[in-house]
């Protein structure tokens, strides 16, 4: 288990920390530190804070990632998903929020609006050739050659 550091803000000191939601959980929620009620009209996007700092140390980041009820259930995710938190980034996490729903949204305070990943990251040390040999059996096919 990783030990992090992390510091609430002066306007989330009532707020919960990022919690998984059960045992087995890779993601944990992050909460909405929203002085009042936010209402996102459609197709409107927002920036949510959630009150908190964290210290990664080099060679983790964090990936804020969309909650799949808020999608499915309201059309609403996070707009540049994953969203990344770089391991020198030391201001608060915020959320781009996007409402794809039908009708208005609203974000109350305490509201978990997303999920916290933290993973590792490698480095690349870039090793370029005039012409990459190497044949496989999709080669440059993409976009959905593989199938539906």
């Amino acid at each position: 288990m990783l030990n992090i550091e992390i510091q609430k803000l002066e306007h989330a000191k009532d707020m919960p920390l990022p919690a998984y939601g059960s045992l087995n959980c890779s993601g944990l929620d992050l909460y909405a530190a929203v002085k009042k009620k936010i209402k996102i009209k459609k197709s409107e996007i927002v920036i949510i804070p959630t009150g908190i700092k964290i210290a990664l140390r080099k060679n983790l980041e964090a990936q804020i990632r969309p909650r799949s009820g808020l999608a499915a259930n309201h059309g609403v995710t996070v707009l540049n998903t994953p969203g990344t938190i770089d391991a020198d980034y030391r201001g608060e996490i915020k959320i781009i929020l996007i409402n794809h729903g039908k009708k208005v949204f609203e974000i109350e305070r305490g509201m978990r609006v997303a999920q916290l990943i933290i993973t590792k990251v490698e480095k690349v040390k870039w090793k370029e050739k005039k012409r990459i040999n190497e044949k496989t059996k999709r080669n440059d096919s993409g976009f959905g050659s593989t199938g539906l």
